[in-house]
């Protein structure tokens, strides 16, 4: 399983880009991306506000808010001691067939 914490800096939020929806509640597009490398801080992501198709094409900068980092798990081998310790299954014959 993979999962990304990100941080995400409040102030730098363009007001403009807050969108409040038919329930009152107040929304924002962001976009979070992988990083082409990993950062001093060990950042793999970073976290900007999504532009429209117009400003892509006008080329309108891009709003960074933060960023994030990958965690992966990794399942756990057991030890040769967890292997030894177990329990070991005893013969049960009594099945009905």
């Amino acid at each position: 399983m993979s999962l990304i914490n990100i941080s995400i800096c409040l102030s730098e939020l363009p007001k403009d880009k807050i969108k409040q929806a038919a329930n009152g509640k107040k929304y924002i597009n962001l976009t979070v991306a992988r990083r082409k490398g990993v950062s001093q801080f060990g950042e793999t992501h970073t976290v900007y506000v999504s532009n429209t198709k117009e400003e892509r094409d006008a080329k309108t900068p891009v709003v960074y808010v933060g960023t994030g980092r990958e965690f992966q798990s990794q399942p756990v081998a057991p030890t040769m001691e967890a292997i030894e310790s177990m329990p070991t299954a005893g013969i049960v014959d009594d099945l009905p067939f």
